[in-house]
């Protein structure tokens, strides 16, 4: 596996679990839809983020919740570029764009993002070549369908293996194009029941044969709620339990709406797997 990749002037290093702080600047995501669209509290947000221990902001303009509509490259552009812009000289980490749009990635890439975080996989073919001619960390996010229909019933004969061939299959390609840093993240809620999203944490360490650090992205979502009946603003107790399980199953960063008590809570795993100097 990496030991660590190189984000433009940053570097992240594997020797811990990173914590991945998400800012959605949009008005319909599942959680925080509509608290971030002005930039200067989405800003603020983010530098509270980093002062709470997140190691990378993650910046999204277009909702992937279940049933959601795509918005125009224009639009998502308009909603993160000002963020971008201004966020790259406030803080000391690195900006994460999240994004399945070539020409959005490309664009904040130059205006100061330096990964890119694809929910649709490298699918894209413009994709690869922007993540290639740019030398950014990729993460490769399995999906299956996409946000407006992924949740109508999907099936799989098995999901863990399923998810590792999608996998070997973009991690290959990804290569061949020159793409050297790459991160997976099997999608937890991207097209899965919550009986799929179990069977994934349990089995997490399966994915740890491709060598590529381990990305996961459990936070509030759909399944918590299933299992502990409650909204989605009361899922930080069983977030925290699913973070925790997937850094002790191999995961190497979490992606997280409560970065301060995700990022205490990943001591605590750290810790116990020895990795935390005490």
């Amino acid at each position: 596996m990496l030991n660590a990749v190189k984000c433009g002037k940053f570097e992240l290093k594997f020797n811990r679990t990173l914590v991945m702080g998400i800012l959605n600047v949009t008005p319909d995501s599942f959680s925080d839809g509509n608290l971030f669209l002005d930039s200067n509290e989405a800003i603020k947000h983010a530098k509270q983020m980093v002062k709470d221990g997140a190691d990378i902001i993650d910046i999204g303009g277009e909702s992937s919740r279940p049933g959601s509509e795509p918005v125009s490259e224009e639009e998502e552009l308009r909603r993160v570029s000002q963020i971008i812009k201004k966020l790259k000289d406030e803080i000391k980490i690195p900006i994460s764009i999240d994004t399945y749009k070539p020409k959005v990635a490309e664009e904040c890439i130059k205006l100061g993002a330096s990964i890119i975080n694809d929910i649709n996989g490298l699918r894209n073919e413009g994709m690869v070549k922007v993540a290639a001619k740019y030398k950014v960390p990729v993460v490769i996010m399995h999906m299956k369908g996409n946000p407006k229909t992924m949740q109508e019933n999907p099936v799989y004969k098995d999901v863990v293996k399923e998810i590792k061939e999608f996998f070997s299959q973009q991690t290959k390609k990804a290569r061949k194009a020159g793409i050297k840093d790459i991160i997976i993240d099997p999608g937890i809620g991207f097209g899965k029941t919550t009986e799929h999203n179990l069977k994934i944490l349990k089995n997490l360490n399966k994915f740890k044969e491709l060598k590529c650090p381990i990305l996961v992205g459990p936070s509030r979502k759909s399944f918590i709620g299933n299992i502990t009946r409650l909204q989605v603003n009361e899922r930080l107790e069983g977030t925290i339990a699913a973070i925790s399980i997937a850094i002790m199953n191999g995961a190497n960063i979490v992606r997280v709406h409560d970065v301060k008590e995700c990022k205490r809570a990943a001591m605590v795993a750290d810790a116990v797997r020895g990795v935390l100097n005490l």
